[in-house]
């Protein structure tokens, strides 16, 4: 079965042959860390999270993800919140990995820091230099578009367009209106290192180059991101990369998730519609979330609503229903065709999705206990390819979807007060407790063997 991806290079379905027979080089742009990651940061983690458990289903895959650790953001941060660079960054990096976990993300094989890769930027910088694709201009070092003729090959962008995209970076040591950066000189109050240009710091582009050079080659198979870093970002990334290298491509195929708005809207602070993981994962669990960003094609602008989570957590609902009682293992002969073709098509989790909802419902039709055990099988293992249903029935439904109501040990002690008060015919406390319960949408389901619950 023949894996298809959209790359953006080309604008068109290509099915994906990687440059050495059973490896696969994986490369995704990484956050920067200043502040606590919103669902625009989480979306393309989820998006080749996926990607990443996919490959591997064939592949021995090496997959990257940087960490942006020195940046004008950061820096701004420090000053503005009065913590020293180090200790923020530290920080906000685990509260990023605690964040990307809780929504079922696996880690990468390599997660490099920008400030460990500086001696291999400064490099790279000196080869461009001594190529005569940069230029060094009032303590800055600068590459030179007009160098490169395949400038724009990514993008599409023609030079006005380009040029409007750099309006905000020209200066007068520019030699042309779009050269970027790739050194600068750092003041006394920030962060810098000792280069042959005087102290400073490297542009965010070169960043990127450098890290996947060192981890994965001049050139490898697939470099991922959200569509916002197409240009400049990856743009100049080819151009630095393809120039300093001396080859006629950087990454094979390039992979883009789509943008990201709430109820129509751009998400922003300003308009009071900005959703950091934080503050999602107060409403609902980190399963649910991932679900929900699954439930759009990554290529597509993902609307959020309020109805996303509750869509999200009914359909889980559902699934986990049709595991119950399943406690086997599953392997990868466990998985539904369909279903994987539907992911081998350009990771159609839609189509994906609807597969499962056919398996779940073969499931509660299923009279037979060995075929329905099968069902169960092929069910997990398909979804475990997307990063979900990996906890048991019965830990999914006592499980609080929020950070609203009775935790579990408030609702066993409530249920012990509840059977105390039926013995001693206390009907009405008995059924008071019961109602409080189930307010907090937790449902009591009573039998010889004793009391059970759940959350609906």
């Amino acid at each position: 079965m023949t894996l298809t991806l959209y790359n953006t290079m080309t604008r068109q379905l290509e099915s994906f042959k990687p440059m050495k027979e059973g490896y696969v080089g994986l490369y995704a742009c990484g956050p920067t860390v200043y502040d606590r990651a919103h669902l625009g940061n989480a979306r393309p983690v989820i998006v080749f999270d996926v990607l990443h458990r996919l490959l591997a289903l064939d592949y021995k895959v090496t997959y990257v993800r940087n960490i942006t650790d020195i940046d004008d953001k950061i820096i701004r941060a420090s000053q503005q919140t009065e913590t020293p660079i180090d200790l923020l960054t530290r920080e906000t990096t685990r509260l990023y990995h605690e964040d990307m976990a809780t929504l079922g993300n696996l880690p990468p094989t390599h997660e490099p820091c920008a400030t460990h890769h500086v001696e291999d930027m400064i490099h790279m910088i000196q080869t461009l230099l001594k190529q005569e694709h940069a230029y060094e201009a009032e303590g800055h070092v600068l590459f030179s578009v007009e160098s490169y003729p395949q400038y724009g090959s990514l993008s599409r962008s023609n030079q006005d367009e380009i040029l409007a995209g750099a309006r905000v970076e020209i200066a007068p040591y520019k030699r042309h209106p779009s050269d970027f950066v790739l050194w600068k000189p750092a003041r006394d109050n920030e962060p810098g290192w000792q280069s042959p240009w005087g102290r400073g710091r490297p542009g965010w582009h070169i960043e990127c180059s450098a890290m996947s050079a060192v981890f994965l080659g001049k050139t490898f198979d697939i470099h991922a991101g959200g569509q916002d870093l197409i240009f400049p970002h990856h743009e100049n990334e080819i151009a630095q990369s393809c120039a300093a290298h001396k080859t006629k491509h950087f990454a094979r195929y390039w992979m883009h998730n789509g943008i990201l708005t709430v109820n129509g809207e751009k998400m922003s602070k300003s308009l009071g519609n900005f959703l950091t993981v934080e503050d999602l994962l107060r409403k609902a669990r980190g399963e649910t979330i991932r679900y929900a960003v699954l439930m759009t094609h990554y290529r597509q602008a993902l609307d959020w609503t309020d109805q996303s989570l509750q869509q999200a957590k009914s359909s889980l609902d559902r699934f986990y229903t049709a595991l119950e009682g399943y406690k086997e293992e599953t392997s990868l002969s466990n998985i539904d065709s369909q279903f994987l073709a539907h992911l081998k098509n350009d990771m159609n989790t839609p189509a994906a999705f609807a597969r499962l909802h056919i398996l779940a419902t073969e499931i509660n039709k299923e009279k037979d206990g060995v075929a329905k055990r099968k069902g169960q099988q092929t069910l997990k293992a398909s979804a475990n390819v997307l990063g979900l249903l990996e906890k048991d029935t019965l830990e999914w439904f006592q499980a609080k979807e929020s950070s609203q109501g009775f935790d579990e040990k408030e609702i066993e002690k409530l249920i012990e007060d509840r059977l105390t008060a039926r013995r001693l015919k206390n009907f009405k406390e008995a059924d008071d407790i019961r109602d409080r319960l189930a307010a907090c949408n937790i449902i009591l389901e009573d039998s010889p063997d004793g009391t059970k619950w759940k959350r609906s």
